[in-house]
């Protein structure tokens, strides 16, 4: 196992001493475990509230790797991509998945043993079966009156 300060350059477990709205831009971006999940197409019930996931990726999701294939441009092929800060997280909480870094460490739980920051590996969040990784169906490639056919339980 790799000594997480050797892969990222950045203090052990500084996401237990610092609040989310105190960290650097690279710890912020390193809470992100690579699951893919935020980047599914997620339907709202309109009188509940309620957001499901489906199986159906942002069209810039990469199927194998769980990543952005454009993250630093994402916004110039999907505006509407939320980029997601300390300052609207609150807002952005109901829609996140149950797994994801930034919602636990709002809720004051700790990240799992799966976690890339915890493991050392960014491989582990797939070995453990919590990733999108092969899971996921291209956005163009389902209409989306179908997209109810594509929901999914979370966490998985």
């Amino acid at each position: 196992m790799t000594d997480p300060i050797d892969r990222t350059g950045l203090s052990p477990r500084y996401w237990e001493t610092t609040r989310l709205n105190r960290m650097t831009q690279k710890e912020w971006e390193a809470l992100c475990d690579g699951c893919g999940k935020c980047c599914l197409n997620k339907l709202e019930d309109d009188e509940t509230g309620e957001v499901a996931l489906t199986r159906i990726a942002c069209r810039l999701l990469d199927n194998a790797s769980c990543l952005c294939a454009q993250y630093p441009i994402r916004h110039q092929f999907v505006p509407e991509c939320i980029s997601l800060t300390p300052q609207n997280l609150d807002k952005n909480l109901y829609w996140m998945p149950e797994t994801c870094a930034y919602k636990l460490l709002h809720q004051g739980k700790p990240l799992f043993d799966w976690h890339p920051l915890i493991s050392g590996d960014p491989q582990s969040v797939h070995d453990a079966g919590v990733s999108m990784q092969h899971r996921t169906l291209p956005e163009f490639e389902i209409d989306e009156d179908d997209w109810e056919d594509h929901i999914i339980e979370e966490p998985l």
